[in-house]
């Protein structure tokens, strides 16, 4: 289901473009300004040396310099695209065979994974890739549809673990093999096998600059206790 709450992307691509258009005036404008600027007085009243010609200065080379270039600008827009189409796709896929939406799909998911197909609710949060509160409201959906229950923790009774009921469990083994048709036919059919090596090794690359450690991310098959 599209969240209403997210704007337009044809907006926000236009305004995107707008502002680079603008960023490249400003700049463009700089540089004729400095150019145009006669040199001033050097330090014992001797004019400056001039910048040789067909060369920017160092402050508007420095500004240029920050901004993404052609090819960078292509391979960052093509993945916010992305970023919000395909989980439309698997929204729209999921809606339709189990009225299901994504994100509660995933939590289901994680949870047939999980010895006892139970996990306490902080592990589950970090598993599906919600914020606590988010997490609450996705199995609070859940339990009034009888996938879910929520129960204290048997090991210490501490905190809150949520079960998938073997209600639960029939959707998971009736969902998920258009899922993972979805998931295919979105992501992996348009692409070649060394396309879809590159595409992993690059998502890989970016993971170990945005969690070097790898505190954030969960292992796949590894489970948290």
């Amino acid at each position: 289901m599209e969240d209403p709450s997210v704007p337009d992307l044809a907006r926000r691509e236009s305004d995107g473009r707008g502002l680079m258009r603008r960023r490249e005036d400003d700049i463009a404008i700089l540089a004729i300004r400095v150019r145009s600027c006669p040199p001033g007085p050097g330090p014992h009243g001797r004019a400056a040396n001039p910048a040789a010609p067909g060369t920017l200065p160092s402050t508007v080379r420095h500004v240029i310099q920050r901004w993404l270039d052609e090819e960078q600008q292509r391979t960052w827009r093509a993945w916010l695209t992305v970023a919000e189409l395909l989980p439309r796709v698997l929204d729209a896929q999921l809606q339709r065979d189990a009225g299901l939406s994504h994100a509660a799909y995933v939590v289901l998911a994680m949870l047939s994974e999980a010895p006892g197909r139970s996990r306490r609710m902080s592990d589950l949060a970090r598993r599906a890739n919600q914020s606590q509160s988010r997490l609450s409201h996705t199995v609070a959906r859940l339990e009034e549809r009888g996938w879910v229950r929520r129960q204290r923790s048997a090991e210490d009774g501490r905190g809150n673990v949520a079960v998938l009921t073997d209600a639960g469990w029939d959707v998971v083994r009736s969902v998920a093999p258009g899922h993972v048709d979805a998931v295919r036919a979105a992501l992996f059919d348009p692409l070649t096998d060394e396309q879809a090596r590159a595409l992993g090794d690059a998502l890989e690359a970016v993971l170990d600059r945005l969690d070097p450690d790898r505190s954030l991310r969960v292992e796949h098959g590894a489970d948290v206790g």
